[in-house]
């Protein structure tokens, strides 16, 4: 009787393992990158770097299944001068319908990106499932200083007039 309860007992087991295999898999990020704007408002070729004029910045998921999911990205500050490390700059979040499987996320700042390094980051109904590190490069030049700067209206003086004696 023992002998037949520890075979029981380990059936039981084998089932319960067995099943684990038959879950359904989880749903997963197909293909996740970075594009400027084509010039008719749509995200064009894919690239890894940026400028600070670039605007806006596409971020594209492409998912493994067309199921009815929720799809969010936050677009983070990893290493930006006056952000604190890992700040959300940009947050979106869509429902796919039933049958679609690409979502295009955009970013968009007040002016010009601030130079830096910064991540997307994928979640699918709210688990993390992809991110992706990328850098958005100045212009060479104190972006500061661009900010202050504003065109005068006021015309220049013609220069003065010396008399010859």
């Amino acid at each position: 009787m023992k002998f037949l309860c520890t075979i029981l007992f380990c059936f039981i087991l084998s089932v319960g393992a067995f099943a684990q295999g038959d879950a359904v898999p989880a749903l997963g990020v197909k293909e996740l990158y970075l594009a400027k704007d084509d010039g008719k408002g749509k995200a064009g070729e894919q690239v890894s770097e940026f400028s600070t004029g670039d605007i806006p910045i596409y971020c594209v998921v492409m998912l493994d299944t067309a199921a009815k999911v929720t799809v969010k990205m936050n677009f983070v500050a990893v290493s930006v001068s006056g952000v604190k490390p890992d700040t959300k700059v940009v947050t979106a979040s869509y429902t796919m319908k039933e049958g679609q499987n690409r979502v295009n996320f955009t970013g968009t700042p007040e002016g010009k990106w601030t130079p830096g390094k910064y991540r997307v980051d994928i979640f699918i109904d709210g688990k993390i499932a992809r991110d992706l590190a990328f850098e958005i490069k100045g212009s060479g030049g104190n972006t500061d200083a661009v900010k202050s700067f504003a065109p005068t209206d006021t015309p220049k003086s013609p220069p003065k007039r010396t008399r010859k004696p």
